[in-house]
């Protein structure tokens, strides 16, 4: 299965092609705005790279949050809009699930979401031990400690370090985005269902009348 892959829910762009277990091409660029007139060239050229025209695609996979506002919601209307164009599926991957797809055994992955507040979600084994939450700091370092219970672990996330009090001796994980990769073989994993953004809270940016985007 040809599976291309998009990250654009943090804090960096990033784009994969992969064949089974074999990645064929690969690129990624750190930002923080900028993503809507990056991806469409970056995936053009991770294409062109991978040998693989965009005809031959079996699916797309991307990133549909938590994360920022409008980065996740760049990559979700482009995977959407180009699967249309080709007739072929595409497959949403939260984001925490696909950074801690980066680490084994027990994982938490953590995003700073401002505001105090942090997106938590832990794993074990590649299996959710939680639902994807936005939490106070002080009450998801609380959840952390109570769930790692003293084992070893790997933090993941823009939102590590803030949290690494909860699980001393924590391998730290900072990257500045996902990895599309990850997100590609996740997708590839997965039976196709609606793409649709995750939002865990309201946005900041709200349109005229106090009504929030759609």
């Amino acid at each position: 299965m040809i599976v291309l892959g998009l990250d654009t829910c943090l804090a960096a762009c990033s784009v994969a092609v992969i064949d089974g277990e074999r990645v064929l091409a690969h690129a990624s660029q750190a930002m923080t705005r900028g993503h809507q007139e990056s991806l469409a060239p970056m995936a053009k050229a991770v294409m062109a790279e991978a040998g693989v025209a965009f005809a031959q695609l079996d699916r797309i996979g991307a990133t549909v949050g938590p994360g920022s506002f409008t980065g996740l919601r760049v990559g979700v209307a482009f995977a959407k809009g180009l699967a249309s164009a080709l007739a072929i599926p595409a497959v949403g991957v939260g984001t925490l699930k696909a950074l801690a797809a980066e680490a084994s055994g027990l994982v938490a992955a953590i995003i700073d979401a401002r505001r105090d507040q942090v997106y938590l979600q832990l794993f074990d084994a590649g299996e959710a031990l939680m639902a994807p939450d936005v939490l106070p700091i002080g009450a998801a370092t609380a959840r952390l400690a109570e769930l790692a219970m003293g084992q070893p672990m790997t933090l993941v996330g823009s939102g590590a370090p803030l949290l690494a009090d909860a699980a001393p001796g924590a391998r730290i994980l900072t990257p500045e985005g996902c990895d599309a990769r990850w997100v590609a073989r996740l997708a590839a994993g997965r039976s196709p269902t609606p793409i649709r953004p995750l939002y865990l809270r309201p946005p900041d940016a709200k349109l005229p009348g106090g009504k929030l985007p759609a």
